[in-house]
């Protein structure tokens, strides 16, 4: 049996001017995309979005219902997504190559001296040349 841990987010209520989305619906879907795709990133599922009564105070004395809008996610819990992983990793074929280059002792550098460049250097005429 697969156990899942839950994570409750607060739907996003209002959405941002975006210039190539024109209507308030395509808008507030990208916000959403957004949201649902930052947690999928994380490993989260995304499951369904709830609309739920909430009692909030409205003074001093009296309280009001509201109604929020929550979306949630799921995910397995870690024993088993860390299960999953080593599996995945058993199956990966190990790197090829895994031995150490030693270092190297710093009296072995020896730089050798740069080449003198003016010996290749091509004839270029100085500018007292005559035209004719």
């Amino acid at each position: 049996m697969t156990g899942y841990e839950y994570k409750v987010v607060p739907a996003p209520r209002k959405a941002r001017k975006i210039r190539r989305l024109k209507t308030p619906e395509a808008r507030f879907a990208h916000v959403l995309q957004e949201v649902i795709n930052e947690h999928a990133a994380d490993g989260w599922e995304f499951q369904r979005v709830e609309t739920l009564p909430v009692d909030e105070r409205q003074g001093l004395t009296s309280t009001q219902t509201v109604f929020r809008d929550l979306l949630i996610f799921r995910r397995p819990h870690d024993t088993q997504r860390t299960q999953t992983q080593e599996s995945v990793h058993a199956e990966a074929p190990e790197s090829a190559d895994t031995t150490e280059i030693p270092d190297a002792d710093p009296e072995d550098d020896i730089t050798s001296p740069a080449p003198d460049d003016s010996d290749t250097a091509p004839d270029v005429p100085s500018g007292d040349t005559e035209r004719s």
